[in-house]
């Protein structure tokens, strides 16, 4: 039940979710965890049912899990300035980990001890992606139609490449998916409409208008800004699933970062709290400094954050199309499979020596068998890897 002392302050909501940003690390559950736990089991401002609704939609719709949820809370609680204060203060502590080390490896990459270090984290990100896909996969794929699908879209990624095929996979498992698996949608009931509380587009569309607007970099800022914008709008199943995106478009597509460039930002994001499309702000700094880390950061995570406002009082008519359901359980499917194939490209940048696989073992049984969190398995591999490379 609600607090009756009445919704919370935007300065409050700020530091409340600082604190969130600051101690998520391990994955998008963890976020959402940390949420639940800070917002109703402590301050009792929303029930579980709100938070679990929140995440159901986020699962549907494209973009991060976790900082749709986010704005789905921010937006129960203050209306659209909620919801935006509540995701600029969540990604906050990410973006400047991964800044600070993003310009760090810039600086001092190429020294024979980081590429020791991340010789051995390497393999480790490959387990963890893999990991993520096993979970995935265990809940996506119900049967032989969902296995084919997935398959398909492991095949496909690992065979083809450009900037559309990953495109292609979503709006075709999409379509399969809607006849494969349909289903009777009940009866149709249009939910009731909140009151609307601030125009999210434009709370969140004011960062969108001023980053291009730096210098004499705006071509360049405002292309980076609405590449990353577009890519998010494709990446359906949570941020695992967004890297094959993010890779074919930055590196096959705009080569703005080289293939090895890429998977040492998939690295660096099992180091910071947060999304894994923080990724964003690496790329985003290779290309155009500090502005195009936040053109990047702002294009990644705003569309989906405003689609998750505009739709959170739909959240009913939703669930109500089994068309819908049927569509998304397609995607689910070919999203598992895009994973692993994530899982497979990451794995070829390891070192080709016998202590890459070892390593990959270690923190595969890390994750799955002994439920040990990303952030730890992936600094061990790395010392491990720093010591004996």
């Amino acid at each position: 039940m609600r607090d009756e002392a009445g919704p919370p302050s935007l300065a409050s909501l700020c530091a409340l979710f600082l604190r969130v940003g600051c101690s998520s690390f391990g994955g998008y559950m963890s976020m959402v965890s940390v949420m639940q736990n800070a917002v109703v089991a402590q301050r009792k401002l929303l029930t579980d049912q709100d938070v679990l609704d929140g995440v159901t939609l986020a699962s549907i719709l494209p973009g991060p899990v976790a900082i749709n949820t986010v704005a789905y809370v921010g937006y129960r609680l203050r209306g659209a300035m909620g919801a935006c204060v509540c995701v600029c203060a969540a990604v906050l502590p990410a973006f400047v980990f991964m800044v600070v080390l993003a310009s760090l490896y810039f600086r001092w990459g190429r020294l024979p001890q980081i590429d020791r270090l991340f010789m051995g984290i390497m393999p480790a990100v490959a387990a963890v992606v893999l990991g993520a896909a096993w979970r995935m996969c265990r809940v996506s794929v119900r049967g032989w139609r969902e296995a084919l699908l997935a398959g398909a879209a492991v095949v496909l990624l690992l065979c083809c490449s450009g900037l559309l095929v990953t495109p292609a996979i979503v709006v075709a498992s999409a379509l399969v998916g809607r006849f494969w698996f349909r289903e009777d949608g009940g009866a149709y009931a249009p939910a009731p409409r909140q009151q609307a509380r601030g125009n999210a587009g434009i709370l969140f569309a004011t960062p969108l208008v001023l980053v291009p607007l730096v210098g004499a970099q705006a071509a360049l800022l405002a292309k980076l800004l609405a590449a990353f914008a577009g890519m998010s709008l494709l990446m359906f199943g949570g941020g695992y699933v967004s890297i094959p995106v993010l890779q074919h478009t930055v590196v096959d597509g705009y080569g703005w970062v080289t293939g090895r460039e890429f998977a040492d930002a998939m690295a660096m994001t099992q180091l910071t709290p947060g999304p894994v499309l923080i990724g964003a702000a690496f790329i985003g700094l290779k290309v155009a400094g500090i502005a195009g880390a936040v053109a990047a950061t702002v294009g990644v995570f705003t569309p989906t954050a405003v689609l998750m406002v505009g739709c959170a009082h739909r959240l009913n008519r939703w669930y109500a199309s089994g068309a819908v359901r049927a569509a998304l359980r397609g995607v689910r499917a070919a999203g598992a499979g895009m994973v692993v194939a994530a899982a497979f490209a990451i794995g070829k940048m390891a070192a080709p020596v016998w202590l890459s696989p070892v390593l990959f073992v270690l923190a595969l049984l890390l994750l799955l068998r002994w439920r040990v969190e990303a952030f730890w398995v992936v600094p061990l591999c790395g010392a491990i890897g720093y010591f004996l490379f």
